[in-house]
C-alpha cells in the first residue's frame, strides 16, 4: 500500500515499521512534525522532553535498558544535546540508537545554518542522507540496523525540503523487536575512568564503518554519460538529477564515514566531476583530504541558502534564474506578526514604552523574538535557546558603577524550562540587578502549540504533572517576583516598573495562554466597537501594533470586525474612551 507522506510524517512510519520502543525530542522547525506524529503509533511510547540533550539522556537510559530509541531534534537541537552526542560512542549501545538532526538550510524558521554532517565527523559516528519521502521512512529501520550492527548511536540527517516534502511512500508493516538484556559493564558504560581504554574501540568500529560504506549498496554508481560525472548526495541529488538527468552519478547516502575509495575509482572516469551539495563543502573537503583534485564544487555551487534546481542551472550551465512569483507580480512584503490578540503584544509595547527609561531587553528563542521588530523594535538581542537570561546577567555585570541601562531578559515558559533556569540561578548566585519577563502564554507557542512540562499536558493529551513557575521561580531564590496579566497594560507597566528599580533580580511572569490553543479559540467574544465622536486622533491604538486595526487620518482607527478578537488592550490605552470593549460571548 502507497501513502502521500510528508518527510516527518515518513520518519514517524519507519519508526514504527522499526519496531522502536521509545521516541522523545525537543520541538523545532523542521523536525517538529517527526514526534507529533509517532505519537498516533500505539506501539511507541513517545513524549517531548524538556530540551534535546535531556532527550538524549533518557534516549540512551532506553537504550542501555534494551529497547530501541529514537530522539528528534532541530540542527541546533543536536548543539544541546552535543555533550552526550560526543560521548556516547565511547560506550556505544545495547539497543539501537538513533538520533534525527533536522538542518534548515536558508535558515528558514532558524538562527543560523549550520551543516550537521561535520557532527557524524566530529562524533565519528555513520550518518544516513534521505533524499525522498520514501528513503526518510526506509532509512529508519536501516539505520537501527546499523546501530545494533556496529554498537554505535546513528545520525539520521534531514533537511528542510526533506522533512517538509511530500511523496508517494511504499508501507510495510512493524517488525518485533525483542528487547534486549541488560548486563553491567562498569568498564563500558562508566565513560570517565575508563575513556582512555575505550578509544581504541570507537577507532576500531569507524574502520568496520568504512569497510561498510566502501560496499553499502546505497553509495552506488547510476550510469548514465560517460562524460559527465557528479557526486551528490540528500536533496540536492535530486535538484542535480533534474539539472543533469544523462549524468553518470556516484549517489552518497552513507557519506560518513567517507567512501574515499568508491570515490576515487570514480573520479578517475572523468575528466572533471561536479560536486553537487547543499551547505558546506563536506564531500568537496573529503575528497580534496584524499588527494582527489579533479573536481568542481563550491567554486559554482552556491555556499550559503538552500538550493534548488535554478539555481544548479545557473551555476553548472549559466542558465538564468527566473524571477519569483513575488518579484514578477510585486506582492507586497508582509514581515512578520503578533498572532491576533497575542499576549506577547503588551509585553513588547510597555517595553517600547519603557526604552527612553534605559532599559535593554535581551531576547530569546520563541514567538517573542518578533518584539525586535517593528513597530516595537524593543527587543535588542537573541542567540539561542535560554541566552536571554545569562545575557542579561552579563550585560548587568557589564556596566559600569551601576550606570547605564537595567538589562531585562525575556523568555517564554517552554524556553525557561528548556534553558533559563540555569541563567536564573546565577542571577540569583551573582545577586544581578537585572529583570528576567517569562512569558507564559501555556505552550510551545513558536512550532505549533506542543506540550511541555508547564502546561499540564502529555504529548498524547493526557492530563500531566504541571510545574508551577511561579513556585520554581520562588524556590531559587528570587524574592521580587509578580505575576500579571499581559492584557492588563497598565498593571503590566506598573508592575515593570517596579522590578526594574529592584536593586536585586526581579521576575515578572505574564500569564495568558495563546489564543491558537483549541480551547482559547473557543471561547468567542464580541469586537471591539468604536465611537467616532469620541476619538482625538491621539493614535495610541495604532501604536499598540494590532493587525486588526487600520489607521485612517480622516476617520480613526478602524476595526476589522472579522479579525478583531476583543482583547481590549486597545480598549485600555483609548483615553477618551471612543473604544468600547466586549465581554466572553454568553457571559
Amino acid at each position: 500500500m502507497r501513502e502521500l507522506m510528508s518527510g516527518n510524517e515518513a520518519i514517524a512510519r519507519g519508526a514504527w515499521e522499526a519496531g522502536v520502543h521509545y521516541a522523545t525530542g525537543y520541538p523545532g522547525t523542521p523536525s517538529t512534525e517527526i514526534l507529533e506524529n509517532i505519537a498516533h503509533y500505539d506501539d511507541i511510547d513517545s513524549d517531548w522532553s524538556s530540551n534535546e540533550k535531556v532527550a538524549f539522556d533518557i534516549g540512551i537510559g532506553v537504550s542501555l535498558a534494551g529497547k530501541r530509541a529514537l530522539v528528534t531534534m532541530k540542527h541546533v537541537g543536536l548543539n544541546v544535546a552535543a555533550d552526550s552526542f560526543m560521548v556516547f560512542p565511547y560506550s556505544g549501545c545495547n539497543g539501537g540508537f538513533v538520533v534525527i538532526s533536522a538542518d534548515d538550510p536558508g535558515m528558514h524558521s532558524s538562527q543560523n545554518e549550520q551543516d550537521n554532517r561535520y557532527f557524524a565527523k566530529f562524533g565519528k559516528v555513520p550518518m544516513l542522507e534521505p533524499a525522498s519521502p520514501q528513503e526518510a521512512k526506509d532509512f529508519v529501520p536501516l539505520a537501527f540496523e546499523l546501530s545494533e550492527r556496529f554498537d554505535t548511536p546513528v545520525l539520521l540527517r534531514t533537511t528542510t525540503r526533506i522533512s517538509h516534502a511530500k511523496g508517494a511512500v511504499e508501507l510495510g508493516e512493524r517488525r518485533a523487536v525483542e528487547p534486549r538484556t541488560y548486563e553491567t559493564d562498569i568498564h563500558r558504560f562508566l565513560v570517565p575512568p575508563f575513556a582512555r581504554s575505550r578509544r581504541p574501540t570507537v577507532e576500531e568500529r569507524l574502520v568496520q564503518l568504512l569497510e561498510f560504506s566502501e560496499s553499502f549498496e546505497l553509495n552506488r554508481v547510476e550510469e548514465g554519460d560517460p562524460k559527465i560525472g557528479v557526486i551528490s548526495s540528500g536533496v540536492a541529488y535530486q535538484y542535480a538529477r533534474e539539472v543533469l538527468p544523462d549524468a553518470t552519478y556516484l549517489r552518497l547516502t552513507m557519506a560518513f564515514p567517507f567512501p574515499a575509495e568508491k570515490a576515487r575509482a570514480f573520479c578517475e572516469r572523468f575528466d572533471v566531476v561536479h560536486i553537487i551539495e547543499e551547505g558546506e563543502p563536506f564531500i568537496e573537503e573529503q575528497l580534496r583530504i584524499h588527494g582527489i583534485t579533479n573536481i568542481v564544487g563550491k567554486e559554482k555551487i552556491p555556499l550559503m541558502g538552500e538550493l534548488n534546481p535554478e539555481i544548479i542551472a545557473h551555476a553548472i550551465e549559466g542558465t538564468p534564474i527566473p524571477k519569483g512569483f513575488g518579484e514578477e507580480i510585486s506582492i507586497p512584503a508582509r514581515p512578520p506578526m503578533f498572532c491576533l490578540g497575542c499576549p506577547h503584544r503588551g509585553v513588547f509595547y510597555v517595553l517600547k514604552k519603557m526604552m527612553n527609561q534605559d532599559v535593554v531587553a535581551m531576547g530569546d528563542i520563541g514567538c517573542y523574538t518578533l518584539g525586535g521588530l517593528p513597530p516595537y523594535s524593543s527587543l535588542q538581542t537573541c542567540f539561542s535557546m535560554g541566552a536571554s537570561v545569562g545575557t542579561a546577567v552579563g550585560f548587568a555585570k557589564g556596566i559600569t558603577d551601576e550606570v547605564g541601562p537595567r538589562s531585562v531578559g525575556v523568555i517564554g515558559d517552554g524556553t525557561f524550562l528548556h534553558g533559563g533556569i540555569p541563567g536564573l540561578i546565577d542571577m540569583v548566585y551573582k545577586k544581578s540587578p537585572a529583570t528576567l519577563v517569562i512569558c507564559d502564554n501555556s505552550t510551545t507557542g513558536m512550532t505549533g502549540q506542543q506540550e511541555h512540562a508547564g502546561t499540564g499536558k502529555a504529548l498524547s493529551g493526557e492530563e500531566a504533572p504541571k510545574v508551577d513557575l511561579l513556585q520554581l521561580v520562588k524556590s531559587i531564590g528570587v524574592e521580587f517576583v509578580r505575576t500579571v496579566d499581559p492584557y492588563d497594560l497598565k498593571l503590566l507597566r506598573k508592575t515593570m516598573k517596579e522590578a526594574v528599580k529592584h536593586q536585586g533580580p526581579s521576575v515578572v511572569i505574564t500569564e495568558h495562554a495563546c489564543l491558537m490553543l483549541p480551547a482559547e479559540r473557543a471561547v468567542k467574544r464580541d469586537p471591539i466597537q468604536f465611537e467616532a465622536e469620541d476619538c482625538n486622533k491621539c493614535k495610541l491604538c495604532d501604536d499598540l501594533g494590532c493587525p486588526a486595526i487600520e489607521w485612517s487620518d480622516d476617520a480613526g482607527p478602524i476595526i476589522d470586525e472579522i479579525r478583531c478578537v476583543g482583547c481590549e488592550m486597545c480598549v485600555e490605552l483609548c483615553n477618551p474612551n471612543a473604544l468600547h470593549g466586549p465581554s466572553p460571548a454568553g457571559a
